[in-house]
This record gives structure tokens, sequence and C-alpha cells, in this order.
């Protein structure tokens, strides 16, 4: 049965609802008058190629040691920045790509998160790919969750969906995202295209998890009748 990225939005709402990602820490960011939007950046970056619960340990561990802010991150000493974040795996070489952000957006922008972000949104994505370790998935993540701006986050959870519902589109990042935008925004209002990009990303990350795994796992998947995987298993 054929199925569009607005279907399937509504299929996973219904099963997963608002699962309000991304998960900041609002509590620390009020004690320590820093920005929550420099934690979902710094998590960005560190979700790259390891599990989320590691990150949580990575971002714990900054602010055990009060360093989750841009301040400490651009004059921290790299190799305890690197044992600080090291849950998250790959930590020297994340290490240097936090640090050369925050540097950077300190240089640039006086740490100012509204002047980087109230721009637009080509043009920021392109600065954010300029950057060391910022590709797609990591710079449409910080533009989506960070910023506020419409930009539909795929990941390999997304391009493994892609794989066994019979969607209209190539697998390529770009294909994806394209097809997903083009399908999404014909069906909501731009004002709402943000948390609509927010939910789905949020509930396909939820279905990979519990339903389509590398080794998929059907029973009571909310996507069997429009899976390709499952109906000809």
């Amino acid at each position: 049965m054929t199925i569009t990225p607005t279907k399937l939005y509504k299929i996973l709402l219904e099963k997963y609802g608002d699962l309000n990602w991304w998960p900041i820490d609002k509590k620390y960011h009020e004690k320590n008058c820093s920005d929550p939007r420099f934690e979902i950046i710094i998590g960005a970056i560190l979700t790259q190629n390891t599990a989320w619960s590691n990150v949580e340990k990575a971002l714990s561990n900054l602010k055990k040691n009060k360093k989750l802010d841009i301040e400490n991150i651009s004059i921290i000493n790299l190799s305890e920045l690197a044992d600080i974040i090291r849950p998250s795996g790959f930590f020297n070489q994340k290490a240097n790509r936090v640090k050369d952000f925050a540097i950077y957006f300190k240089k640039e922008y006086k740490s100012n998160f509204d002047k980087f972000f109230n721009r637009n949104l080509q043009i920021i994505r392109k600065e954010l790919l300029s950057l060391n370790g910022i590709g797609p998935e990591t710079a449409d993540s910080i533009l989506l969750y960070a910023g506020n701006h419409p930009i539909f986050v795929v990941d390999a959870y997304t391009k493994r969906l892609c794989n066994r519902i019979p969607f209209k589109t190539k697998n390529s990042y770009e294909d994806i995202q394209k097809y997903f935008e083009n399908d999404l925004s014909n069906k909501y209002k731009n004002k709402d295209l943000v948390k609509v990009y927010n939910k789905l990303h949020a509930q396909i990350v939820i279905l990979a998890k519990e339903h389509c795994k590398k080794k998929p796992e059907c029973n009571s998947c909310p996507l069997q009748k429009n899976c390709n995987y499952f109906n000809n298993s």
C-alpha cells in the first residue's frame, strides 16, 4: 500500500504522540545563566556515531564540571575536554569539533545565538557545513532543534525506513529530505512545520529502536500493512 510522509506522520503521531525532543536541562541553564541552545548544538555533535545514552553521560559530565557553555568550552584544554566527553566515543575527534565550534561562535557572533539563527536558513546551513566535523545531519539537527528552522532531519533510521516502506524517493540524504519536505509542506502551514519535522524525526527514531531495527521486529509495528519488508517476508 502506498504511503506518504504525511500519512506516516499521522500514523506515528497516533502511536507515539509528542515525544518532546530535543531534551535539554532547562534548570541547569537557568541556574548557570547559559543558553540551552548550546546544549543542543553540543549534543548534535556528540551524538555522531553513538547512542544517545552515551551522549547523555557526556553532557552530564560537562554539567558536573560546569563546562556546558561557550566561554568554558572555548578555553578548556583539549585533553581535559576529551576526558570529560569520553562516554560519547571518538572523544578526541569530538573534543576538537566541539571546541572549534565554540571558538568560532564566540569570535564571529560574540556568543549571540539570536544573531546567528535569525538569518536565512540556507545561509546558516552553508555556514554550518563549512565548519569542522559538521555534516548535513548535524547541521540540520542544529537548525531544527536549536534554531527552530523548518528543515527535516534525515538520519540512518530514516534511510532504513525508506528502504522498507514504498516511498517514492531515492535513498540519498538530499532526495529523502526534499521528498519529505515537499509532501509535508503541502499539508501543513509554514508556521507549523518546525513542530511537524521535530515530532516526525523523533517518532521515526523510536519506531526504529522498537521495531524497524537492522533485524526488524514487526510484531505490533504500526506500519505493518504499509511495509514491503513485512508483507514480503
